[in-house]
């Protein structure tokens, strides 16, 4: 391993570079959409109960496909992957946002009513951050899924971890692959523990559950 890093070293460094573009490009455009949509659906039950299912559906189909549709269309560019990318992590922050918002206690939010709350202070003020634990759920889940979907930029040529991954393939060369392949895991874990560290920090200490 030694001799790989001093081989690929520079090659390595810029490669966790790009793929860290890919993922918070990505699980940031992602976000921003999810939480939206998520509001919006726990405001409307009728269709919620259509759109949810369908993400559910969405979710199955492989990264390789989205990313080989949006190659035939878009060409080799970075924007191929990072709206490849982007949608993905839609999927898992939308869902839990939903899921988050409408499990809150419906007694707590008459409460805030009675306290003479309008909507949008429900949402900000009792909503969003009683839906915080399962909302950085679904963000940590979009994060882990999107630092593995990312090796798929190689495959059109756009650099990342994958480019070890693929010509270690194409080589049969199982270094090159373990080089690609072992720095994704850590780096799903890395990002991972920072999301529950931010979590920790910024969330209430009576919504903690006593941690």
């Amino acid at each position: 391993m030694l001799g790989f890093l001093d081989k690929y070293g520079d090659k390595l460094i810029k490669a966790i570079g790009v793929h860290l573009q890919y993922v918070f490009i990505s699980v940031t455009i992602g976000l921003v959409i999810a939480l939206i949509l998520g509001i919006l659906l726990s405001r409307v039950p009728k269709i919620s109960k259509i759109v949810i299912p369908i993400i559910g559906v969405f979710q199955t189909i492989p990264g390789l496909v989205f990313i080989g549709v949006l190659f035939i269309y878009l060409g080799m560019k970075p924007i191929t992957v990072i709206i490849a990318l982007s949608i993905y992590a839609i999927f898992p922050i939308l869902k839990n946002t939903y899921t988050g918002i409408v499990n809150v206690d419906e007694s707590l939010k008459e409460a805030a009513r009675g306290c003479g709350m309008s909507n949008v202070q429900i949402l900000f003020k009792i909503e969003l951050p009683l839906a915080m634990g399962a909302i950085f759920s679904g963000v940590r889940m979009s994060t882990i899924y999107t630092v593995s979907w990312a090796v798929l930029a190689a495959m059109i040529g756009l650099g990342g971890l994958g480019e070890f991954v693929y010509r270690g393939i194409d080589t049969n060369n199982k270094v090159l692959i373990i080089g690609g392949a072992l720095p994704a895991a850590i780096l799903a874990i890395i990002l991972g523990l920072f999301i529950d560290f931010i979590q920790n920090r910024i969330t209430p200490r009576g919504l903690k559950g006593g941690k």
